[in-house]
């Protein structure tokens, strides 16, 4: 097995759009050596959520789960998203296994406990069992996360699936060197939401609380470069944000994020 692995999360408007979507998964399917897909979906939970009558919440880009929520993401999360993209990698001639938390004991989690909001049936992450995430990598596996753990008694619980990616590529640092990609619809990290050519080349630990202080990053950004710097701190060789097609480009503008 190669001693490197690439841990790839999808997300935003691409997993909406199908031609993008397609084109995301070809690529995925021809990178070389292990590597592992997490994905979110929070666009078409919101859209099926509305259909159904329930008003998505946020709070600082995280989504607050109640339990008809929790019903909402787990059929759309675990199931519509995560089977179709199983389904499309197999035709790509990649061996996915698409997987919850829950499934093999993979990621544990427990139920948000915070001071003043809320957040219902959310999960944050205690323990990913790298041994079994290596197992499948073993027998030529590609493991396909979506954003549902599980809390060990029972309880399947909504979790962040840039955390997820963060803590899955950090579990698996000891024993690879492990490149972590944040693709969604921007080239990377803006310097103006409105200008999607205002790409920040390179955020280190110093520029990134300055752009916190200044509100630069902010929403759905906030959580994402959190756990950008929670991998690097925990052995993560490095990380990217930006286009889908990065992972194949080496080259590509994107946001290098380092310590």
């Amino acid at each position: 097995m190669s001693n490197s692995i690439a841990v790839v999360k999808i997300g935003g408007n691409v997993i909406d759009d199908t031609q993008k979507l397609t084109a995301f998964l070809q690529d995925f399917a021809k990178l070389k050596g292990p590597k592992i897909l997490v994905h979110g979906g929070g666009k078409k939970s919101s859209q099926f959520s509305k259909e159904m009558g329930l008003t998505p919440t946020m709070h600082q880009g995280r989504r607050i789960t109640d339990a008809a929520t929790l019903d909402v993401v787990t059929m759309v999360y675990a199931g519509l998203i995560n089977k179709n993209m199983v389904a499309q990698l197999q035709s790509l001639g990649c061996n996915a296994l698409g997987m919850s938390g829950a499934d093999g004991n993979a990621i544990q989690s427990v139920k948000r406990n915070h001071p003043e909001i809320d957040f219902g049936f959310v999960g944050d992450v205690t323990k990913v069992d790298a041994g079994f995430i290596q197992t499948q990598l073993s027998h030529g596996i590609t493991p396909v996360f979506c954003a549902i753990t599980h809390n060990q008694e029972g309880q399947l619980l909504n979790t962040n699936a840039d955390t997820i990616a963060s803590e899955v590529a950090a579990s698996l640092s000891d024993s690879f060197e492990v490149v972590l990609h944040y693709c969604f619809e921007k080239k990377g990290v803006l310097q103006s939401v409105d200008d999607d050519d205002s790409v920040i080349p390179f955020i280190d630990s110093a520029s990134y609380k300055v752009m916190l202080n200044s509100g630069i990053i902010a929403d759905g950004m906030l959580p994402k470069l959190k756990n950008c710097f929670d991998a690097l701190n925990k052995g993560v060789h490095s990380v990217n944000i930006g286009l889908p097609r990065m992972i194949q480009n080496t080259s590509h503008i994107r946001t290098q994020i380092t310590l």
